[in-house]
């Protein structure tokens, strides 16, 4: 029996970002890989703010074993102005959370 050696990792944090389909999101994908490595992607429909008619969204997932959750609102923060959105939800290890415009 030929056993081959591997290692484990073990990635504790989850942050999953919901952005919209709009200017400057694929700038915001590339942005986050370089920050994390890597990440993965699911579009969906969401309706959102009261309205009626669906809007393209991405839940840009990433994994890692170094994030912290006031550094990670900061850039949940950017990723709103630079989208030129009024809030922006992000859920981090589990928990939901909203980053609104004053």
């Amino acid at each position: 029996m030929n056993e081959e050696s591997y290692v484990t990792k073990i990635l504790p944090d989850s942050i999953k970002f919901y952005i919209p389909r709009t200017e400057g999101f694929m700038d915001v994908v590339k942005e986050t890989v370089s920050k994390y490595g890597s990440l993965s992607l699911i579009e969906f429909d969401g309706y959102f703010e009261g309205k009626f008619e669906p809007v393209k969204y991405t839940r840009l997932e990433v994994h890692t074993a170094a994030a912290n959750e006031d550094d990670t609102t900061e850039y949940a923060n950017k990723i709103r102005m630079r989208l030129k959105q009024n809030s922006l939800a992000f859920e981090f290890n589990n928990k939901l959370l909203l980053v609104s415009k004053k």
